[in-house]
């Protein structure tokens, strides 16, 4: 017997919830835009530069407490320090020094020197400004670009009209997981624009599989209103939508409670973006759909008989 999260004939009004879900959805977007521009987001050691020391205690667990009062002392300003993997370890974050790399290298003995001996040092790392801008331009680069070149297939893949549904559902995916960030104070570093873009490939997916069966729908069933073929396509679509989220959200939360805390922040958002993603691909893309008056006719290389049956 095959486990169904849905039953196999469901018969859900999607498109009657659509203005209070447009509703929400703007508010979301207008309320991470606000946390963006007012709150900000704790950016990592990628993007605005400083000293990384991941450090073992040989001894048994690190004692985190009196670490962050022996680094207090040295004076070296903004100190992060949190457990890293095992309880043994330990992960130090600290801002950019004044001056040159000698700065950044008398900072990085003094830290080990206040560690002791009973810390095994295992990698350090310093990323300076100019480098951490460059990051993030980039960063930002290839989010753009990414929605752009998924908006151009969507277009050539589709219609227009699915294009601009596609980009406003992406758009919505994206600025809500960075308000995430802005409002739980995650930090924010590569692999959150990892996760980002993860987050837009895996949304997208699922909004062309629901597109498709549109798209289908559309050409079969010409007496059909086109919010009736909408519905039609969300319900015969679902089951597949929530096993697959479903299924990868049990993936993320085994990341969340065994990949430690480097993993932590990046497997948080990419559940965020599954849920986001899913609900998009629902009520935010097909919603704008419903919005347009989709094309029915024949493409010239269609096959008449597989895609005119009326019912």
């Amino acid at each position: 017997m095959r486990l169904k999260l849905v039953p196999s004939e469901t018969s859900l009004d999607f498109l009657r919830l659509r203005k209070p879900a447009i509703i929400f959805s703007a508010l979301l977007v207008a309320a991470s835009v606000a946390l963006f521009a007012l709150v900000g987001l704790n950016l990592g050691i990628d993007f605005r530069g400083g000293i990384l020391i991941e450090a073992r205690h040989a001894d048994g667990p690190a004692d985190i407490g009196g670490i962050r009062s022996d680094l207090d002392q040295l004076g070296l300003g903004d100190i992060s320090i949190q457990g890293f993997g095992s309880e043994t370890d330990v992960l130090v974050r600290v801002q950019r020094q004044e001056g040159d790399e000698a700065a950044q290298i008398a900072a990085i003995r003094a830290i080990t020197d206040a560690l002791g001996s009973g810390y095994d040092i295992r990698r350090t790392e310093f990323v300076g400004p100019t480098v951490g801008a460059e990051l993030a331009e980039k960063g930002i680069l290839a989010v753009v670009c990414a929605l752009l070149a998924i908006m151009v297939y969507i277009w050539f893949r589709f219609e227009w009209q699915f294009s601009i549904a596609a980009i406003l559902a992406l758009a919505h995916d994206v600025l809500s997981t960075i308000g995430l960030f802005a409002l739980t104070s995650f930090e924010f570093n590569l692999a959150t624009v990892a996760a980002i873009l993860t987050i837009a490939g895996y949304s997208i997916n699922d909004t062309v599989v629901v597109f498709d069966r549109v798209r289908e729908n559309l050409r079969r069933y010409k007496s059909f209103e086109q919010r009736e073929i909408l519905n039609m396509s969300l319900n015969e679509t679902l089951s597949r939508t929530v096993m697959t989220s479903v299924t990868t959200l049990l993936a993320l939360l085994a990341i969340v409670l065994f990949g430690g805390a480097v993993l932590r922040d990046f497997a948080l958002a990419m559940m965020w973006g599954v849920l986001i993603g899913t609900y998009s691909s629902i009520f935010v893309a097909v919603g704008m759909l419903a919005s347009f008056d989709l094309k029915r006719h024949l493409d010239e290389d269609d096959d008449p008989g597989a895609v005119t049956e009326d019912v």
